[in-house]
């Protein structure tokens, strides 16, 4: 039970110590960019026209398709796979720890949502 409270920290830990290196460092957002902010960013930095401005959208729209459709059979899995892992967290838990776990995950879900809908 041990090394499962030490790994799951250090799997909470490392998430959040990336998310923080990359907002501070790389000056990284959360969640991927939309496609309207990559071209109003591209637009303003870069003083597009309107012409380029139509292409941008059409090369944005066209990318951001492709890695959808890449990437998209690997949601069932994905999604087996965090299953899979709340499972084996809540065995370890306690009757009074699960509810509060499930609580979280619904926030995390909800918040994984919202992002995703960006």
């Amino acid at each position: 039970m041990l090394v499962a409270v030490v790994f799951l920290l250090g799997v909470v830990l490392g998430g959040l110590g990336t998310y923080l290196w990359g907002q501070r460092v790389w000056g990284m957002r959360s969640g991927p960019r939309s496609h309207a902010q990559i071209v109003a960013d591209l637009t303003r930095e870069l003083e597009l026209t309107q012409e380029q401005q139509k292409q941008l959208s059409a090369i944005t729209e066209d990318t951001q398709a492709k890695w959808r459709a890449l990437y998209s059979p690997l949601d069932a899995h994905r999604e087996q796979i965090r299953e899979q892992s709340r499972e084996r967290i809540r065995a370890i838990l306690t009757s009074d720890q699960q509810p509060k776990f499930d609580q979280f995950m619904q926030r995390l879900d909800e918040q994984r949502r919202r992002d995703a809908a960006r």
